[in-house]
């Protein structure tokens, strides 16, 4: 049995929402795998608060544009730290299956699909039961969904084990120095968990692994000691490849903050030249709490142009 589906409650508490549940569901055809998912994600959809260890839903066409620029391969191996719902695995998970569809067909291949390819960590147990049955409902049979407090444990066993990390991780938090893994600190000493998680992906990545990952302007401004030394890093000791700054209201009604996905390769020996800065003044969606569509939904998201 998986550990955090322990003490899971299932519960339906009157008759007569069973009813109209069973009504409604009769009326969709649940023999395709992308409806049953297409359905999950419209319930995740409507989580209308944080969670109570700051987290929120990243928006789905924003992941998308993380995983479309990331362009993951057959061969990755692919890890969200911060999983919550396991959006961004999921969203890998269909990227593969669209444009490299021998995963599915190739014996080897599927094998490391199924079984090796996703991972995600997360502390709190409702958001592994979401993110796990996520994964199971859009086709995934056996994800690596499991309890890892990223920044409080060492992290040995995962050191240098993911080719790629896709991630929005919690920030704006500050921990104390005994209750945050030592392996993150030796690589900067900070209690800022957004300067932690960094340090977190360098420790998790392989030589040559890649990631894109939610930050807080601050990463990109701070002038603390730990900010700058983890710049430089960046810069000069890997290889920094795009800065994209996202609209402060992308993430309302959670959060009004201002943040930016960073992506970057890992190399240990720089080789940072020319980065790619782009500043996004809208995404399509009103920058209100009430984030309303302001474009056709087929003007919405990722678009491929043919040039």
């Amino acid at each position: 049995m998986i550990p955090h589906m322990k003490d899971a409650r299932f519960t339906i508490p009157t008759p007569a929402l069973l009813v109209k549940v069973v009504d409604e569901l009769e009326k969709i055809n649940m023999d395709d795998r992308d409806t049953k998912g297409d359905l999950y994600e419209y319930m995740l959809g409507k989580i209308a608060s944080a969670g109570q260890n700051g987290q929120f839903r990243t928006p789905r066409h924003i992941i998308q544009l993380m995983v479309e620029l990331m362009a993951p391969g057959t061969g990755d191996v692919i890890c969200d730290p911060a999983s919550g719902t396991c959006g961004f695995l999921v969203a890998a998970n269909e990227y593969l299956r669209k444009h490299h569809p021998e995963v599915l067909t190739d014996a080897k291949l599927k094998e490391h699909f199924h079984q090796r390819m996703f991972h995600g960590f997360d502390f709190d147990n409702t958001m592994l039961r979401i993110g796990s049955m996520n994964m199971l409902l859009h086709g995934v049979e056996n994800p690596d969904v499991r309890y890892k407090d990223s920044l409080a444990q060492e992290h040995s066993e995962d050191e240098e084990a993911y080719t790629l990390i896709l991630a929005n991780p919690p920030f704006a938090g500050n921990l104390d120095y005994e209750n945050t893994a030592k392996d993150l600190q030796a690589i900067v000493k900070t209690k800022k968990t957004e300067l932690l998680f960094l340090a977190l992906f360098l420790r998790l990545l392989k030589t040559g692994g890649r990631a894109a990952v939610i930050v807080p302007d601050g990463v990109l401004f701070g002038s603390s000691k730990a900010h700058k030394e983890l710049r430089k890093i960046l810069v000069e000791d890997q290889k920094l490849d795009a800065v994209i700054s996202l609209p402060s209201g992308v993430f309302k009604p959670y959060a009004g903050v201002s943040t930016a996905i960073l992506m970057f390769t890992k190399t240990n020996s720089g080789g940072t030249d020319e980065v790619w800065f782009y500043d996004v003044q809208a995404d399509g969606l009103s920058l209100d709490d009430k984030r309303s569509n302001l474009l056709p939904d087929d003007k919405q998201g990722v678009c491929r142009l043919n040039l």
